[in-house]
């Protein structure tokens, strides 16, 4: 296997986390850029991963060897990465990239795809699986190297990259799995531990069991008020087990976690608890956060995680016992079931640390005898489910054949099929299915004006250009274009609401105490939305998400009406990470809103929408557009000059420089980028003396500015 490998053969390793899948990689594009045969890409399916992968292979760069990544910008070709030898992209960024076909994407000689097995999520799955097919449609002769958990029918993917597949169970930390129930945990061996009981909470006594062999512990539970609950129930257990040292050092990290201005409870809540040697983990909380936790839990600092589950496919953090409380996941259109096997799995993949533990402990919680040995029979002695495309939606399909035309990969129905037949969703179905899916994406695409067929021959109008390389849903640019066209008048509440419509947008969840007010405002309000509002009772579906979609437009609203961070979580009931989400996506969807406008010459939109993007961005009112959009500034800084009479440009040309560096929050060194950028250059060595002291006087703010 080795040999073939090292000589370019495929290949697709199926083994347990920690088993070294990373290594064997790191290998294979070391012989692609050592020997001259080209470049390697690296997918990963998160940002985490992402930044974690970057960290980790900057070691290579005492060779010669550069290393780069790219997770956003997605209306940009990435020419900043042609000149490095590694290239670490999201999944989403390689293919917006594809889109643009920069001439270094011609140079990559290999394609290592970390989780794999992702191709059955139905979020991610199907673009990449569309990367690779296009990947291997433009470079025939790549090398493609998938990295897997364990999957039953890892021989199927192997079969559709024709690969060599690495299927084994080895694991350099044996894993020890089990089901827990009254004081003991009964392993898939039939072997036993007993776990005294000596606390209040059997979760504390199964922990502490742990931390009594200085190992670390990961809690895995269904929901992010589950995470914060476990935390607190746990707490004052946790902490006889930390030394004085480490608790001096975890005090210095909880301040660190406070030293934003106008914190949210939540994070004071975090900050406290990562004080006692516990903290959670969930996608509300702002990515610093989730670094700060993550790299407090490495450095052994932190003796438990309580984490929701997208910990598991995320950054690389093992522990000696992996507790799995909650197999139950709650839906709102669907109740509850049982996680599927795969996903216990990759929790309980995470335990083990190498270097560090013998074994590792993956336990999972029962209520009663019957449902241990169902959990044992379900979870631990069963195979993880057969994984399959995703790609049989006429969203995802439409979107990526919209792609294939747009850049001039395909070009007709012939050159459309042999691109789908590169696809695992191809290999998997019967051809008159995808000859359906196909069919119906090509007529929705030239019905929506972003396709045009001549004789056969099939071309992208100028819309499906821009569409394609904005990187949206070919629906959100139809919908955005006829919105447009037929609006008189946009409001600031009817675009937000218009944005929070786009299938592009992530929309917060409304509680049941939040829906009559909202129902009461979209009921007096309704004439200002500029998408149409469906009857509740004729589609109640619809109505819910409609409910969904103001609620998204409320936070957005809130935060360019400059309320704080803090008071937008506590009135929504909203993570700091939920906001900077909706708000990364919601300033795209305006950038794009306004290209549309361009593109289908609606220029008397493009101020209102361009403008609003700005105050999306920075999250001010309008008066502080001309400020904000200095480099630097943003809504603190600009609200502060502002309030000390600054109101544009042109008062920043006449004030001198040691008056607006006295201005709280500037200091010298802003006030000199400041007058750089208007072109002026009037710094000098009476003036630098006349402003240290108010440096000294503002340096504490630098802190308090860094989430700005």
């Amino acid at each position: 296997m080795a040999t073939k490998v090292l000589e370019g053969q495929n290949l697709i390793l199926a083994v347990p986390t920690s088993s070294g899948k990373t290594l064997v990689a790191e290998i294979c594009m070391l012989r692609n850029i050592l020997d001259g045969l080209g470049k390697a890409l690296y997918l990963v399916p998160l940002r985490s991963l992402a930044q974690e992968k970057y960290e980790e292979f900057k070691k290579y760069e005492n060779l010669g060897i550069t290393v780069a990544m790219s997770i956003g910008d997605y209306d940009s070709k990435g020419t900043q990465l042609a000149e490095a030898d590694i290239v670490i992209l999201t999944t989403e960024r390689a293919d917006s990239i594809i889109r643009h076909n920069p001439d270094w994407i011609h140079d990559i000689g290999i394609i290592v795809v970390d989780e794999i097995h992702l191709i059955n999520d139905s979020s991610r799955g199907p673009t990449l699986e569309m990367v690779l097919a296009k990947m291997l449609q433009i470079l025939p002769n790549v090398q493609v190297v998938g990295l897997s958990a364990t999957i039953s029918n890892a021989d199927e993917i192997a079969g559709w990259l024709n690969a060599e597949l690495v299927k084994s169970s080895w694991r350099p930390v044996e894993l020890k799995e089990g089901v827990y129930y009254d004081g003991e945990i009964k392993f898939a061996d039939r072997s036993t531990r007993s776990i005294p009981r000596k606390r209040k909470d059997e979760i504390a006594d199964i922990i502490c069991d742990i931390l009594e062999e200085d190992g670390q512990v990961l809690v895995f539970v269904s929901s992010r008020k589950s995470t914060i609950a476990v935390c607190k129930k746990i707490a004052s257990s946790i902490r006889p087990y930390l030394s004085k040292e480490k608790l001096g050092l975890l005090s210095d990290i909880a301040k660190r976690i406070i030293s934003g201005p106008a914190i949210p409870e939540s994070t004071k809540t975090l900050s406290r608890l990562v004080g006692m040697g516990v903290a959670f983990h969930h996608a509300g909380l702002t990515n610093q956060e989730q670094g700060i936790v993550e790299a407090g839990f490495k450095n052994d600092l932190l003796k438990v995680i309580v984490a929701t589950p997208t910990l598991a496919a995320g950054v690389n953090l093992p522990a000696r016992r992996a507790i799995i409380r909650d197999y139950r996941r709650f839906e709102q259109n669907r109740g509850s079931y049982p996680i599927p096997v795969l996903e216990y799995k990759q929790m309980a993949g995470r335990a083990g640390r190498p270097k560090y533990d013998k074994y590792g402990e993956a336990i999972i919680f029962a209520k009663s005898e019957s449902e241990q040995e169902f959990l044992l029979e379900h979870y631990l002695y069963s195979e993880t489910e057969s994984i399959s495309s995703k790609l049989a939606s006429q969203e995802a399909v439409q979107t990526h054949v919209l792609s294939a035309i747009a850049t001039e990969m395909t070009r007709n129905r012939a050159e459309i099929d042999k691109l789908i037949d590169g696809t695992f969703f191809s290999y998997q179905s019967e051809r008159w299915e995808i000859d359906h899916h196909v069919t119906s994406a090509l007529d929705f695409l030239e019905q929506g004006e972003l396709i045009e067929i001549n004789q056969e021959q099939m071309y992208a109008t100028p819309l499906g250009q821009r569409t394609s390389r904005l990187y949206i849903h070919p629906y959100t640019a139809i919908m955005l274009r006829d919105t447009l066209v037929k609006a008189e008048e946009l409001t600031e509440i009817g675009i937000l609401q218009l944005v929070a419509h786009c299938p592009d947008q992530p929309l917060s969840y409304v509680t049941q105490s939040e829906m009559e007010e909202i129902t009461a405002y979209i009921e007096t309000n309704h004439d200002k939305f500029l998408v149409p509002v469906p009857d509740s009772w004729e589609d109640p579906e619809g109505y819910s998400r409609l409910l969904a979609e103001v609620k998204t437009a409320y936070v957005l609203q809130g935060w360019i009406s400059e309320t704080s961070e803090s008071q937008l979580t506590e009135q929504y009931n909203v993570g700091m990470g939920d906001i900077h989400r909706y708000v990364r996506s919601a300033e795209w969807l305006l950038y794009s809103a306004a290209e549309i406008a361009r593109v289908v010459g609606l220029s008397e939109h493009i101020p209102i929408l361009q403008a609003l993007r700005s105050r999306v961005k920075y999250g001010i009112k309008n008066e502080l557009l001309e400020l904000a959009n200095l480099k630097g500034i943003g809504r603190v800084r600009a609200r502060m000059m502002y309030s000390n009479g600054i109101k544009g440009l042109v008062d920043l040309y006449s004030i001198p420089l040691p008056d607006l560096a006295r201005i709280p929050a500037i200091g010298t060194v802003i006030a000199a980028s400041i007058k750089k950028q208007l072109g002026l250059d009037t710094i000098t060595t009476s003036e630098d003396e006349s402003t240290t002291s108010n440096d000294e006087n503002t340096g504490s703010l630098q802190t308090l500015l860094e989430d700005f």
